[in-house]
């Protein structure tokens, strides 16, 4: 493995990376669905609170107190929800440095590749043929 290719070892590394962007974007995703059943569920309250059914009107204080843990839940997962998008980007920043390297790292090697092909042609035009040698006087 300690003569594999700069290239390849960046390569897998992209790919964990781009892996942990999607854990990064599935997180969010999954906190943005969580606010938007609590918005749900914080409507549903406010219809109940503004019902003129005296069964609702007997729950009122439940309710109110109900509205008040929904929005303390609401502000809870938008402060997650800030945080899962600074993870996102940190992480999609940081695949995308790798995967620069990674280029870099290849156009490098082709590079070399092509400057040991040259080398060995000019060794292979100019190189005298050891039979040649024998045979001068």
């Amino acid at each position: 493995m300690a003569d594999q290719a700069r290239s390849d070892k960046l390569r897998r590394l992209v790919a964990v990376q781009r892996h942990l962007e999607r854990i990064a974007e599935f997180d969010l995703a999954e906190t943005g669905r969580q606010r938007s059943e609590v918005a749900k569920q914080m409507d549903n309250v406010v219809t109940a609170l503004n019902s003129v059914d005296p069964v609702h009107q007997a729950f009122g204080q439940a309710y109110a107190e109900r509205f008040s843990r929904l929005s303390v839940k609401d502000r809870q997962l938008k402060g997650m929800e800030q945080v899962h998008e600074m993870r996102l980007r940190q992480e999609r920043a940081k695949g995308d440095r790798l995967e620069e390297g990674m280029r870099e790292a290849q156009e490098g090697e082709r590079r070399e590749a092509e400057d040991a092909a040259i080398e060995d042609l000019i060794d292979q035009r100019f190189a005298t043929p050891a039979s040649s040698k024998l045979h001068k006087p």
